[in-house]
């Protein structure tokens, strides 16, 4: 994806939702703008956009980008440090030019604050999030599109020491992890699929010294050597599409393509991913939009077996037993007690 910079006069009448720092997502079908916003959700927008400006914004980034746009050439993309622009000619998109943009936020979305007010999860959910960053457990975060997944990965960079490496791997830039954790160790790498691809970044990496490898979304085969990478003691923080976290090891399995053994595949699932989270985003009829910490859980193996240990469903802890191997962890951080603040910690 060619990177291009922001100039204000060329998004006409959507520049106030691209400087609405509550709208995450702008959409035009052809006919219509629909609006992804934080709090209001999707709705459509009360403007409309000439065939001129649709030409003339197309015309603009195939510019900047230096790339044709036309029946033959019929996919466009661009990004800035903040917006990733994706537009697909009218000549395969028969409602029309079809432009997507989305909005990568340099900034950390959820705090402590917010994420207690908004009922985002509970008090003690929060601690054991922090609690399982100390232990350097391997996380992966899910959810639908939309659903807050890098948020989420973003919110928790916020526990690692400044001291510990960490090397985020991305195609689209929405981590910004040394602009959210400026005093930090980091490198931020950037794939392609020509010269770079994330087999290729996961396994260059390795040889960078990283304490954490984190991958904006897990998406395919590169998933077997982020978990080689795991194998080695490299903890990692990823974002995964399933609605439910009982789902993952057949979902990595899925992703696999039938290039490893299924059975080796989900062994490693449950030996090297510690939790999984699913983030779940509802309507909330006086608050609008909702999103919040649906369901926790374990990947476990221990004497050969696989186990998946529910910890929280539908929003609220459901059991505060760990598994044997989960159990160690947090003891070698010195953490006896995941659900209790490390101040409190001190104390006992």
């Amino acid at each position: 994806m060619n990177v291009w910079t922001f100039q204000p006069e060329n998004f006409g009448e959507l520049l106030p939702y691209v400087r609405d720092e509550l709208v995450t997502d702008i959409n035009f079908n052809g006919r219509d703008v629909w609006i992804d916003h934080l709090y209001r959700g999707r709705y459509r927008a009360d403007i409309k956009l000439s065939e001129d400006f649709v030409s003339q914004f197309a015309t603009r980034i195939s510019n900047v980008v230096s790339k044709s746009f036309n029946k033959f050439n019929n996919l466009l993309e661009a990004e800035t440090e903040t917006l990733r622009v994706s537009i697909i000619h009218e000549s395969v998109a028969c409602t029309g030019t079809s432009i997507s943009i989305r909005k990568t936020s340099p900034a950390r979305r959820l705090t402590e604050d917010s994420m207690l007010k908004d009922g985002y999860c509970v008090p003690e959910m929060l601690v054991f999030l922090e609690n399982c960053i100390r232990a350097h457990m391997n996380l992966i975060m899910t959810g639908l599109p939309g659903s807050g997944k890098t948020e989420l990965l973003k919110f928790l960079t916020k526990y690692i020491p400044e001291n510990e490496r960490v090397i985020t791997i991305e195609d689209n830039l929405e981590i910004h992890y040394r602009s959210i954790n400026p005093q930090k160790d980091c490198v931020e790498l950037k794939v392609n699929e020509e010269f770079f691809d994330y087999t290729k970044a996961i396994k260059s990496c390795l040889r960078q010294n990283p304490k954490w490898i984190m991958l904006s979304e897990a998406r395919s085969t590169e998933v077997k050597y982020l978990l080689e990478a795991m194998s080695t003691g490299t903890h990692c923080l990823t974002t995964l599409h399933t609605d439910d976290v009982n789902k993952v090891p057949d979902r990595i399995q899925n992703m696999m393509k039938d290039t490893v053994s299924p059975q080796r595949i989900e062994n490693d699932v449950f030996s090297f991913v510690d939790a999984g989270i699913l983030i779940r985003k509802g309507t909330d009829l006086r608050k609008g939009i909702r999103r919040y910490i649906d369901q926790i859980c374990f990947y476990s193996r221990e004497n050969g077996k696989n186990k998946i240990v529910m910890m929280a469903e539908g929003g609220s802890i459901i059991n505060r037993s760990l598994p044997p191997d989960i159990k160690r962890k947090f003891s070698f951080a010195g953490i006896e007690d995941p659900f209790l603040p490390k101040e409190r910690m001190n104390e006992t």
